[in-house]
């Protein structure tokens, strides 16, 4: 699908991000995908790939050329003995599940929500929750991209692990992502419990409760000051086998993990050093509690395990994310702003798909191998083909 100058236009799933490009283009292939970026190099136009538009920052934003997903979506191929899947970068997470899952495999984690794209959710290092388990980028073994001559380059962690540890989390600065190969696990079920408690409870038992459960987040809700505590651990029962427990189910993986988000909003999430997650999360709390009392909408925490793919938001250090959300049909800016210096005090690293206000300086302060992967981008595409103004203030600035 194609659409010519002054047609096309964009917006991500919030509404807070839109943009007109010169066209908008759903390759069939990844040979149609290089296709395009050679045709967009001939006519000097940028390139940026979207997902489902699940971030709240003008990644995709373009006056060039956007590629829509829809066209590059399910498994490619598949290896039982090693766990191993190639899958298109458009491919849904929600449509991968069960596919898995009939392969006898699944994913070792997924984030809260899984309509995003594999390459979206890869290019902006998304994760879920559990201090042994690391964010979905981490389970990448290789990758197919287009690069800015579009020309398809196959990279893997045996030919040139350091370029795969850029383009494992790369906000699709290096190329277009049209395939990645998954190292996955055997599938497997899960028993979810759903405990609600006073904030302090739940922050008297924190440490224990992340280290007992594969995973383990809460919810913090403001207005109220209690906390929802969400944990899910490995089990053989089956979902007949539980009790009628309010607040408990069981099922695979791909079924239990995700949940629904039907109500628009939008959000900042920084990623702190694990022993500075308690008392940044205490520093918001209070922020809002005195500064913000009209926010009804709940603060998240969750862990995350350390990698080394080198932007992302848990490279070299165990981690404990903390999100803010605010209605999507309210104001936000403001808000965000007042908290986000707290989130910068404690060593954080903004999620590269939510809002944050930082830019090329600030971010080289916060990650070690940042003028490693600049080297890399600027190999892999010298004119900034695949750069649009946002992602200039990121890495130019």
């Amino acid at each position: 699908m194609a659409q010519s100058r002054g047609e096309a236009s964009w917006s991500n799933w919030s509404g807070s991000v839109s943009c007109r490009p010169v066209r908008a283009e759903q390759p069939g292939s990844e040979a149609a995908l290089a296709d395009l970026v050679r045709r967009a190099r001939d006519e000097k136009l940028s390139v940026r790939v979207a997902g489902t538009g699940h971030s709240f920052m003008p990644l995709v934003a373009s006056d060039g050329v956007v590629v829509l997903p829809g066209g590059l979506q399910g498994i490619e191929s598949h290896d039982r003995d090693r766990l191993q899947v190639w899958v298109r970068s458009g491919t849904v997470l929600h449509d991968l599940g069960d596919p898995l899952l009939e392969l006898g495999m699944a994913m070792a984690n997924l984030g809260d929500i899984d309509v995003q794209t594999l390459g979206g959710a890869l290019a902006t290092g998304t994760h879920g929750t559990g201090r042994t388990l690391g964010n979905l980028s981490s389970c990448v073994v290789a990758i197919r991209f287009v690069n800015a001559e579009g020309e398809v380059v196959t990279c893997s962690g045996e030919d040139d692990p350091e370029l795969l540890r850029a383009l494992r989390v790369s906000v699709g600065a290096v190329g277009a992502v049209s395939a990645a190969c998954l190292q996955l696990v055997p599938a497997y079920k899960l028993h979810e419990r759903i405990v609600r408690a006073s904030t302090d409870e739940c922050l008297e038992a924190l440490e224990s409760e992340t280290r007992r459960h594969r995973h383990f987040e809460f919810f913090w809700y403001p207005h109220v000051d209690r906390v929802e505590m969400k944990s899910l651990d490995l089990t053989d029962e089956e979902p007949d086998d539980l009790p009628d427990r309010k607040g408990e189910r069981i099922g695979w993986s791909p079924h239990i993990i995700p949940s629904v988000r039907e109500l628009k909003f939008n959000e900042m999430e920084y990623a702190v050093p694990e022993e500075h997650g308690p008392a940044c999360f205490a520093a918001v709390r209070e922020r809002i509690r005195t500064v913000h009392p009209d926010v009804v909408w709940p603060v998240e925490y969750r862990t995350l395990a350390s990698d080394d793919a080198l932007l992302s938001t848990a490279h070299g250090r165990p981690t404990v994310t903390i999100s803010v959300h605010q209605d999507g049909s309210l104001p936000f800016r403001d808000f965000f702003a007042d908290v986000e210096p707290i989130f910068w005090d404690c060593g954080g690293r903004p999620h590269w798909g939510k809002v944050h206000t930082r830019t090329a300086r600030d971010l080289r302060q916060v990650y070690p191998r940042w003028e490693d992967f600049q080297t890399l981008r600027e190999q892999h595409d010298p004119q900034g083909r695949f750069l649009n103004d946002h992602l200039r203030t990121l890495f130019l600035d």
